[in-house]
């Protein structure tokens, strides 16, 4: 899997869709990598806000090949496989346009798959951001990612966070995503770790802007997503319906959590109540004891959480 020339080249690609506010701040922070991608691809899925006009006035100031499409919107997955048919690089990573890379970020990615020769992408922890650049969380702080073998790790449906991957393309091309799904990576994530390794790298090298037009506010879709994308390749995992129906149990269980932190306390309540024999653990005991607080006091808690971030890890300068 592992690409042996002396020098390897990278595609990237920024989907773009009504972002002009942020755009420009994701595109700088891709022309300012210490190693330059070799080519840049941006493709405007049917703004309708002026974010064509910015895109064009920031990549006349790369240094590397760019260029931008502006399409009529075919949704994110089409977008990416449309990417990926257009772009040559032997690794491959995309960037949402409301997203941020570290200065550092492929040069770090790309040194590690090139000392991992049976790993199948690359990722690391990542910063969660506001719409002012602050950091309001970090993955570091909770998230448990594997290193190696993510197949554990994936079918608790916990995974790499977007921003924060760099594929190699021969593995990728063999999938690429599904078009009729309305979570981009998590099937996909799932058929790759079963030809090859996740390289996992500490360091926080990428940002993940969280504001209200995040998919990650619709609970009810994601957790639709994981389930029917687990169901398919069940099989391939060597999951019987016996350990599947557990397994839904956990998930549903678990979820719970992510619905109340969207202010979903009934949702998160019913999940929790229906799938009561899925506590194993004082990690679900928790969540159960969350859940018992007024959701007043959760988002005070959160809102502290985020203060304390912010003091912690400050502002990223693109």
């Amino acid at each position: 899997m592992k690409n042996t020339k002396a020098s390897v080249t990278v595609s990237v690609v920024v989907p773009s869709y009504n972002h002009a506010t942020f755009v420009a701040t994701c595109l700088r922070s891709i022309i300012k990598q210490t190693l330059p991608p070799t080519e840049l691809l941006v493709i405007d899925d049917g703004s309708t806000d002026n974010s064509p006009a910015v895109i064009e006035s920031v990549l006349k100031n790369a240094t590397f090949p760019t260029e931008l499409i502006v399409s009529t919107n075919r949704g994110l997955c089409a977008t990416l496989n449309h990417a990926l048919e257009l772009t040559k690089g032997d690794y491959f990573a995309y960037l949402s346009s409301d997203d941020i890379w570290l200065a550092d970020f492929l040069k770090a990615r790309t040194n590690l798959l090139q000392r991992r020769p049976n790993a199948v992408l690359a990722y690391g922890h990542c910063y969660l951001i506001d719409a002012h650049n602050s950091v309001i969380d970090s993955t570091s702080e909770w998230a448990n990612y594997a290193d190696g073998d993510a197949r554990t790790m994936l079918v608790g449906t916990t995974a790499p966070m977007s921003p924060t991957v760099l594929y190699v393309r021969d593995s990728l091309s063999k999938h690429g995503w599904n078009e009729q799904s309305a979570l981009e990576d998590f099937e996909l994530y799932l058929k790759l770790s079963l030809e090859g390794e996740f390289a996992f790298d500490p360091t926080v090298l990428s940002a993940w802007r969280w504001h209200e037009g995040n998919t990650s506010w619709n609970q009810e879709m994601m957790l639709d997503e994981h389930l029917s994308a687990l169901e398919k390749v069940s099989n391939d995992f060597g999951i019987n319906e016996e350990e599947f129906e557990q397994l839904r149990k956990k998930i549903k269980f678990n979820r719970a959590e992510d619905f109340l932190r969207v202010g979903e306390k009934s949702k998160a309540v019913q999940l929790v109540l229906e799938n009561l024999d899925a506590i194993h653990d004082s990690r679900s005991l928790k969540i159960a004891m969350r859940l018992l607080l007024p959701y007043r006091a959760v988002s005070w808690r959160r809102k502290r959480k985020q203060r304390e971030a912010m003091e912690r890890y400050g502002v990223i300068e693109v």
